[in-house]
C-alpha cells in the first residue's frame, strides 16, 4: 500500500511539489497535539490505515477537529461509534463525508485503498445484529475490501444459512455476527475451509448478560479455523479480516 510520505516523497523526485513543501505536510508527523488529543499520523505508515476516532464519549467539537486533521493529512477518514447527536453537530462541517446511522460510522474516502483479495462475507444471525455488522461492513470497504452482506441467517431457521451457501463458499473471510447463545459462528465455520471472525453482540434475552453467554459459546467452538473479537465489535472483526484478505 501506497503511504502519504511515499507519495511526497514521488512528487517530490518528480518535482512536483518543493522539498520545503513537502516538509510542511509532514510537519505534524509522527504526531500532531490537539491538546484534547494527540493524532497518530505516523500510524499509515506503520500499519497502512490512518487513525481510527472512536467516537463514544466525545464532543462534536472534538470529533470534527480530529477528523478534519486526519483528512488535512489526506488520508482516508473512519470514526465509529458516532451518535446521531454528534453527527447533527459536524454534518455539513465535513465536505463528503458519509454518515450510516445503522453503523454508527463517519467516513470519507480521500484515495483509493489496495484492493483485498477477495470477498469478505459479513453474517448475521438476526436483524437485531445488523448495527454491529454494518459496522463491521463500513470498516472492511473503507479498508479497501469487496463485502458480501448475509443478514438474517440464523440457527433458528438453518435453512435459510444453507440457502446462501454458494456465496459463502465465494468469501476469502467470513465474519459471524451473532446474539442469543451465539451459535452461528459454529455452524457456519463448520461449513467452509476460510478463516472465521465471530462477534458475539449484546441483543438478546436476559441471560444473554449483554452479550457475555455468546461470547463464551464463541470461544468454545467446536470446529478449527474461530477467532473471536470482543462483544458488539464489528470494526475489529473487520480490520482483522482485512488483515487477512491482504495477505
Amino acid at each position: 500500500m501506497k503511504t502519504r510520505l511515499e507519495e511526497l516523497l514521488r512528487q517530490v523526485r518528480d518535482r512536483k511539489i518543493t522539498p520545503e513543501k513537502a516538509l510542511e505536510k509532514l510537519r505534524h508527523y509522527p504526531c500532531e497535539d490537539l491538546d484534547f488529543a494527540k493524532i497518530d499520523h505516523h500510524r499509515e505508515l506503520r500499519r497502512g490505515q490512518a487513525e481510527v476516532i472512536f467516537g463514544l464519549g466525545k464532543t462534536p467539537d472534538q470529533v470534527l477537529k480530529i477528523a478534519r486533521a486526519i483528512v488535512k493529512q489526506g488520508s482516508n477518514l473512519l470514526a465509529t461509534r458516532i451518535e446521531p447527536a454528534v453527527w447533527a453537530g459536524i454534518k455539513g462541517k465535513l465536505p463528503r463525508a458519509v454518515y450510516n446511522p445503522a453503523a454508527r460510522t463517519l467516513t470519507l474516502k480521500q484515495t483509493p485503498p489496495e484492493p483485498g483479495k477477495g470477498v469478505i462475507a459479513v453474517l448475521t444471525a438476526g436483524t437485531s445484529d445488523i448495527p454491529v455488522a454494518e459496522e463491521a461492513v463500513e470498516t472492511a470497504e473503507i479498508l479497501g475490501n469487496e463485502v458480501d452482506r448475509v443478514y438474517d441467517v440464523g440457527v433458528a431457521g438453518l435453512h435459510r444459512l444453507l440457502g446462501q451457501y454458494d456465496r459463502l463458499r465465494r468469501a476469502r473471510v467470513v465474519i459471524a455476527v451473532a446474539g442469543m447463545e451465539g451459535a452461528l459462528p459454529s455452524v457456519v465455520a463448520g461449513l467452509i475451509s476460510v478463516p472465521l471472525i465471530a462477534v458475539p453482540t449484546s441483543s438478546g434475552y436476559g441471560a444473554r448478560f449483554q452479550g457475555v453467554a455468546a461470547l463464551l459459546a464463541m470461544l468454545n467452538a467446536c470446529p478449527g479455523g474461530v477467532s473471536v473479537v470482543n462483544i458488539d465489535n464489528g470494526f475489529g472483526a473487520a480490520y482483522m479480516g482485512s488483515l487477512i484478505n491482504h495477505l
